[in-house]
């Protein structure tokens, strides 16, 4: 075999071994007995000891240095460009940091949602203390005297800076502000009534995602506190949420899981366990996940056919008509959670968590700081103060699991969804009326064709371009909820 089938063969091994980790964590999240904690800690430490003794062993370098990339077809370069990036940035993260770094997190995992349930952030800091010192100490290792965030976006968005987010997100923000500011002045529309049985809920999040192209016989559905999407290839799981009160929390976190999970499961079949075999960046994730749930399932067409679903199952729930329906899948209104925000306020809650993330990364704000830099923060762009912590610091699990550079991907996921749909109206001419009839096989169809199957093909903002025909920028996202927006609230 040559050099390069070996480092193939090689990285299929750890790949494998990477989905068992990842399983660890799904069931962390959906199964696992809460006094596992502590020896799930030591199981997850223990396999990221093993992963990363595979994805830095010397032999792996060896091949590398033996390969001609200039000789490989674009696949195969691509394949070697993956496990090169891989193996670069472990190698400069010791071993026994990545193992501590993966116990650590596990443990503050259920730390944090003990802190959540008692709304103590006083409890919650000491472990989130020690998991910014070893990330911190992580991202140095990284970033080799250059800007630690900057390193830890490398494992999220390769390519991408925070000086480019703050770039993009500085042109976002004025804009949404003042849409939100002119929404708000005006007269809110009625939102749904009574108590949704949460059986009824799940059953129609089901068909929702089956509606969406999710295939469950290589997939299925939990719930869970945050809902996510775990998983890749032939096993490629999701979890909701539910609430008596609210069945757009479940219908909406469904949809936004499908995305993600889709992503996943379209991805060709050739690179199943290779490099290639998952998304390209969390930015591109998103993007898949927010146009399922927002362009799509916000849509005036698809709620016209959801309208009448939420009819079958529930009966009347308060909304008079399908007009109605659709201003109250998409009515705005002051709020605390990210995850429920409404599309013109979701991404003032990601700019807050990322200044304040890079504040922490830099040294600039500490940890004992954090909550009333939060609270202060957030008064100022909301205009009302957090009421208790499982609304303010404590909401997300991300910090407690060691993600910092995830935040900024959810509006940057947003900004490529903007680009797409742009794209998906002109190739799709009749989209309107195919959803009105919950068929979203044609949209569903050119996200897989043109984006989803290429896994990590191109580079992420590369498959966004030839996705979408033009260098991603915030204007078509802008444009669609301005437009959006204003015809919902006459503006």
């Amino acid at each position: 075999m040559s050099a390069f089938d070996d480092l193939l063969a090689y990285d299929q091994t750890t790949q494998a071994l990477g989905q068992v980790a990842g399983r660890l964590g799904w069931d962390q999240e959906t199964m696992m007995p809460r006094g596992a904690a502590a020896q799930r800690g030591e199981e997850m430490a223990a396999m990221e000891s093993v992963l990363h003794a595979r994805r830095t062993d010397p032999k792996v370098g060896d091949w590398l240095a033996a390969i001609d990339a200039g000789a490989l077809a674009a696949v195969d370069a691509a394949k070697l460009r993956e496990i090169k990036r891989s193996y670069d940035r472990a190698s400069k993260v010791p071993g026994d940091l990545a193992a501590q770094i993966a116990r650590v997190t596990s443990n503050a995992q259920g730390k944090w949602a003990e802190a959540r349930e008692a709304d103590d952030y006083a409890a919650f800091a000491p472990v989130l203390a020690e998991v910014i010192a070893l990330k911190r100490e992580e991202g140095a290792a990284l970033a080799n005297g250059g800007d630690i965030y900057d390193a830890m976006l490398e494992d999220y968005e390769p390519g991408t800076t925070g000086a480019d987010l703050e770039a993009m997100f500085g042109a976002l923000r004025p804009a949404l502000t003042e849409l939100r500011a002119a929404i708000l002045d005006k007269p809110a529309p009625a939102g749904v009534a009574g108590r949704f049985d949460e059986a009824a809920q799940l059953k129609l999040s089901t068909l929702l995602a089956e509606t969406f192209g999710y295939d469950l016989t290589h997939g299925r559905i939990d719930k869970a506190v945050h809902p996510f999407s775990s998983g890749s290839g032939s096993d490629v799981r999701i979890t909701t949420r539910t609430n008596p009160e609210d069945p757009f929390n479940c219908f909406y976190s469904t949809i936004h899981e499908v995305g993600h999970a889709c992503y996943e499961q379209n991805i060709d079949d050739a690179y199943l366990l290779s490099p290639l075999g998952r998304g390209v960046s969390m930015g591109v994730h998103e993007s898949q996940s927010r146009i399922y749930e927002n362009q799509l399932g916000r849509s005036r067409a698809f709620t016209r056919w959801l309208y009448g679903q939420m009819r079958d199952a529930f009966g009347d729930f308060g909304i008079a008509d399908e007009q109605a329906f659709y201003a109250a899948v998409n009515r705005v209104s002051n709020g605390y959670i990210r995850t429920e925000a409404d599309e013109v306020q979701y991404n003032l809650h990601v700019l807050l968590r990322f200044d304040l993330e890079r504040a922490l990364m830099s040294g600039d704000l500490t940890v004992g700081d954090l909550e009333a830099a939060w609270n202060d923060r957030f008064e100022a762009d909301f205009g009302y103060a957090v009421d208790k912590p499982s609304n303010g610091v404590l909401q997300d699990v991300h910090w407690s699991v060691g993600l910092f550079g995830y935040f900024p991907t959810y509006s940057l996921g947003n900004v490529y969804a903007g680009c797409l749909h742009e794209a998906l109206r002109g190739a799709v001419p009749d989209l309107d009326a195919q959803l009105a009839q919950g068929d979203t096989s044609s949209a569903t169809g050119w996200l897989q064709d043109n984006l989803q199957v290429h896994g990590s093909l191109y580079e992420p903002r590369e498959v966004i371009e030839k996705a979408s025909g033009r260098v991603p920028g915030p204007e078509p996202l802008l444009a669609y909820l301005t437009g959006k927006f204003s015809g919902i609230y006459g503006l």
